[in-house]
């Protein structure tokens, strides 16, 4: 690789990276162990890069398709995209990858035992976005989040090598409940995008046509869909709460903060009226930590 094709390809791996600064929830606090931080930057890198190129949020110029060896003519296509991608994941289990986040993600694959599975339903949820617009039940958008959002928790509790049968239901519910709040705050974006995550029969239940979602502000019938919604996002961190108290020390800090991150974004939503039309409700720093704080004192 040339010192430009060098320079390209730490673009694209620092692009991705930087944007674990603006999620829901801490990717990989200052408090964790080191080998823990660098394993779960590495996680999250696949998990960064794998969505933007299924919502098509590259950054521009084609250096991921190009790290991945897709023709130029082809990387727009995000099929071809997430094919490409598949593959250059089975080389992280078998040889060496091409994209300089998978050649990350490979070391903490082998030292932490990870098996491709997760990775893959992260990768098949991102298929499925290209083919599927929207859910007709709330339990069809239940099967996307065990793709979409259910891995990643496995994924931590892999890394952090505290895996059990009860703690993988209680982290399933976690990030369930944060993928519905993720779809709450990004209703008009997913719009924008010909994507609605609301299930129809709720939609129709609540009497919201999509036409309402276009709108610059939410009407009353839309307000009490989403805090429907919302009320089901609470009873699943509810629901998985308890998987905070099973562990200890700093892991049990990581995971206060997924379910308080979680539980601040639907705070902010309540107290936008659960009008999420005008943009994405982003909860405030002070929020985040009353939230922690019952968290770890296993209230709320």
């Amino acid at each position: 690789m040339t010192g430009t094709g060098r320079s390209r390809a730490a673009g694209a791996e620092r692009g991705t990276l930087d944007k674990a600064a603006h999620e829901n929830f801490p990717v990989a606090p200052f408090f964790l162990p080191r080998a823990w931080r660098t394993d779960l930057m590495a996680v999250y890198g696949f998990a960064r890069l794998v969505d933007d190129i299924g919502d098509g949020d590259l950054a521009p110029g084609g250096a991921d398709a190009r790290l991945l060896g897709v023709p130029a003519e082809d990387a727009e296509d995000r099929l071809v995209m997430l094919d490409a991608f598949e593959a250059d994941l089975h080389r992280v289990f078998a040889s060496t990858p091409r994209h300089p986040l998978l050649r990350r993600l490979q070391p903490t694959v082998r030292r932490c035992g990870l098996s491709p599975e997760p990775f893959l339903g992260l990768i098949g949820a991102n298929r499925q976005d290209q083919l599927v617009s929207r859910y007709e039940t709330y339990d069809d958008l239940l099967a996307y989040c065990e793709l979409s959002a259910n891995p990643v928790g496995r994924l931590v509790l892999a890394v952090t090598g505290t895996a059990t049968p009860e703690r993988i239901r209680r982290s399933d519910a976690v990030c369930t409940a944060l993928q519905i709040v993720e779809h709450l705050q990004d209703v008009a974006e997913d719009l924008g995008r010909d994507r609605i995550y609301l299930p129809a029969a709720d939609m129709k239940r609540f009497h919201v046509q999509e036409a309402d979602l276009a709108t610059r502000t939410a009407g009353a019938s839309v307000r009490a869909l989403v805090a429907f919604e919302a009320q089901r996002a609470r009873d699943l961190l509810n629901e998985g709460a308890p998987l905070v108290g099973s562990v200890h020390g700093r892991l049990r800090l990581l995971l206060a903060g997924f379910v308080a991150g979680g539980r601040a974004a639907i705070h902010a939503i309540a107290a936008a009226d659960y009008d999420v039309l005008p943009g994405p409700p982003k909860p405030g720093r002070v929020q985040l930590l009353r939230e922690a704080g019952v968290t770890l004192r296993g209230k709320g």
